[in-house]
């Protein structure tokens, strides 16, 4: 690990005017380039004390050896230049792109006498028509098959026309109407060209001058009585609408704008394109992002421009982002540049745009969250990632069986506590547990980590010592769940072989203190710090760091925000329970159901604790017996203070209607899997 101090630059030694700059690591490897519009204040920003840096800031000013720089014109060269160098060099501290790949586009060629209709991909080509990108090429093909009996341009290869010119004969699409046949001289070049063109303007979206005249032919051929024109014109209509329905119109007829959306988390992005013409969407693509380096939304949206229309994809009027790169406007010059002419590159802000942006925004969340399930569901990414983590914490074989702890609470009250558990790098969500914590009132993350561990494997010992495997339930807990032969509840019935907490070196030293006063020393432990991701193991005085691309940080990362998520939804249940609880809560056999039917039937808490038990016996479900129990708990309780008007002083008599309300709408009570 380098020290930054070594290869920083003399002061003054950096210029200030705008430029790109490399970091290069002990072997001369470039492992980052960004891009200024004043060098000296960012190179600057790189060599402050690492605890201010970002984590992988810091990981990458350590790993680096040296720096250098090239001064440029302006800031727009600077987003060249950047984008240059990192195709050239592919750092590895750099935004780098999953799935990366040519997306298909259909295109038509305009440069030869006889233009060609085809599937193209790769960097575009100067006097071909480009239409797309698809995500699928079959999408093409059939979209193309649908247009050909209107418009019958030529797909043949050039070997296939060539071969049938000389043998005078055309191919299969040639006799079935699909082609007209140019190569046997049907139609002539121009003709052919004509055809082309009016195949290009359908595309773009010049769609209903072109029906409307097919519409006034068809009824023309009707009307002279020519009823196979007529027909063969009316397929031709259907076609081209069949066609017309595989691109939804979503703005506008003269709009044409490519629309970005980005969703994150700490580690990975997924970037979704959605390509309007002509009003259309025309296609889609999108990518996955590992955040390698310290990058937010406008970073990431910069990166996809660059990755988007670096290569040479055509730039829209339009481009609609959900952050505008800091700063815009080299990125909005370059972007014209491109194009030849003024591109708007803005957040939309109100009507169907921001609408569109919406859906995209909701294809991105669902391509990240597709890109996580089958990562997590990948056999052989699972075996790398386990054997990943027994590799880091030396552990003597892989952790088949993970549980990880998590505290919630909020401002000290209703604190809880969340036990997930991943067996072969899967949740066992049938496995997961929660715990109240009883053993103390307020704030203490650390001694509630020893709580819950304590109970856990208190537990774990009691089975073992009574049958050897099984668990004895505590008396408070509910008898739910998976059962043994007995119709015992198999609760903490196996070991993990790692314990993971939610935490630092305070939680891990709870976790180790508690095992070790039950005498457990056979299972791994380790904590995992949120803020810098670093993993901690007991009594060490440093963490371990896992490369931010591996699979076993990937892995655990989770783990601990499973056991986050389980745990926060549980404390909110608690809370929400808590502000929501009535009169009618605490009454014997009363259930959710019938408390509703008990409200909905007398409107207010007031009637209900005014009726008798016969008017209760009225309501469904309410027998006698129960009724006398509600009639006995109302009457025994003190009434609920009739609220009062500050403003006026006025007493309103349905208060305490009012402050029933939420008991109607109470939450349902927590699962049966909760541990008290």
């Amino acid at each position: 690990m380098a020290d930054p101090s070594t290869y920083r630059p003399a002061p003054g030694a950096i210029p200030t005017s705008p430029g790109v700059y490399k970091f290069r690591d002990a072997l001369g490897r470039v492992i980052y380039v960004g891009k200024a519009k004043s060098l000296r204040p960012r190179l600057s920003s790189y060599f402050q004390d690492l605890a201010g840096l970002h984590p992988r800031t810091a990981t990458m000013v350590t790993t680096a050896a040296s720096v250098e720089w090239t001064v440029v014109g302006t800031e727009v060269e600077a987003l060249q230049l950047e984008y240059s160098w990192i195709k050239e060099f592919d750092p590895r501290f750099n935004v780098k792109y999953r799935d990366d790949k040519s997306y298909p586009e259909l295109a038509v060629t305009l440069d030869e006498e006889y233009p060609r209709v085809q599937v193209m991909r790769g960097a575009h080509k100067k006097g071909v028509r480009y239409f797309g990108p698809y995500g699928h090429a079959w999408a093409i093909r059939e979209t193309v098959d649908l247009l050909l009996r209107v418009f019958p341009v030529r797909t043949c290869s050039n070997g296939v026309f060539k071969r049938a010119r000389q043998v005078g004969r055309p191919c299969l699409l040639g006799y079935i109407g699909k082609c007209a046949a140019p190569c046997v001289g049907k139609v002539s070049a121009d003709e052919h060209r004509a055809l082309a063109e009016d195949f290009c303007d359908f595309m773009a979206g010049r769609t209903g001058n072109y029906l409307r005249r097919l519409e006034e032919q068809m009824q023309e051929a009707a009307a002279d009585l020519e009823y196979e024109k007529a027909a063969r014109l009316r397929d031709d209509i259907g076609a081209l609408k069949r066609a017309m329905e595989k691109n939804a119109i979503v703005l506008a007829d003269a709009t044409d704008a490519d629309l970005l959306a980005v969703a994150e988390d700490e580690l990975e992005a997924a970037v979704q394109i959605f390509h309007v013409r002509g009003g259309r969407v025309r296609g889609q693509r999108g990518w996955v992002t590992d955040k390698v380096e310290d990058v937010d939304t406008a970073g990431l949206v910069e990166h996809a421009l660059q990755q988007l229309y670096g290569g040479g994809e055509s730039v829209p009027r339009e481009v609609l982002v959900p952050a505008l790169p800091d700063p815009a406007e080299p990125a909005r010059e370059w972007l014209s540049g491109l194009r030849g002419s003024q591109v708007d590159l803005r957040v939309p802000q109100r009507g169907d745009k921001k609408d569109l942006m919406a859906t995209v925004q909701r294809n991105a969340q669902q391509a990240l969250a597709l890109h996580k399930t089958k990562r997590a569901s990948d056999l052989t990414t699972r075996s790398r990632a386990l054997q990943e983590i027994a590799d880091a914490l030396e552990l003597d074989s892989v952790p088949l069986r993970i549980e990880c702890y998590d505290i919630s609470h909020l401002q000290g009250e209703d604190v809880v506590a969340s036990m997930v558990v991943f067996e072969d790098g899967l949740a066992r969500k049938s496995e997961y547990r929660r715990f109240q914590i009883k053993g103390f009132e307020g704030q203490d993350d650390v001694r509630s980590m020893h709580e819950v561990i304590s109970r856990r494997f208190r537990r774990y010992l009691q089975e073992r010592e009574r049958t050897g495997e099984w668990a004895v339930p505590e008396e408070d807990e509910p008898a739910t769940g998976s059962r043994d032969e007995e119709g015992r509840p198999k609760r903490f019935a196996y070991p993990p072989q790692l314990l993971v907490v939610d935490g630092g070196r305070p939680q891990v030293a709870a976790a180790r203190r508690a095992l070790d006063e039950l005498g457990i020393d056979d299972v791994a432990l380790c904590g995992l710090a949120k803020r810098l991701e670093e993993v901690w193991l007991p009594g060490e005085d440093d963490p371990v760091v896992l490369p931010r691309s591996s699979e076993g940080l990937y892995l655990l990362q989770r783990v601990r925000d499973e056991a986050h998520r389980f745990a926060i939804s549980y404390q909110r249940n608690k809370r929400s329970k808590r502000l929501t609880a009535g009169e009618l809560d605490s009454v014997p056999g009363l259930g959710e159901t019938r408390r509703r039917a008990l409200l909905k039937h007398f409107g207010s808490l007031k009637k209900l604790r005014a009726a008798t038990v016969d008017e209760l016996c009225e309501v469904p479900g309410i027998g006698r017996r129960t009724a006398q129990t509600v009639a006995e708990a109302l009457s025994s309780r003190t009434p609920v203070a009739p609220a009062v008007n500050t403003a006026t002083g006025e007493i309103i008599e349905d208060g305490a209607e009012q402050a029933a309300e939420p008991v109607a709408a109470a939450p349902q009570t927590a699962p049966s899997q909760e541990t008290p």
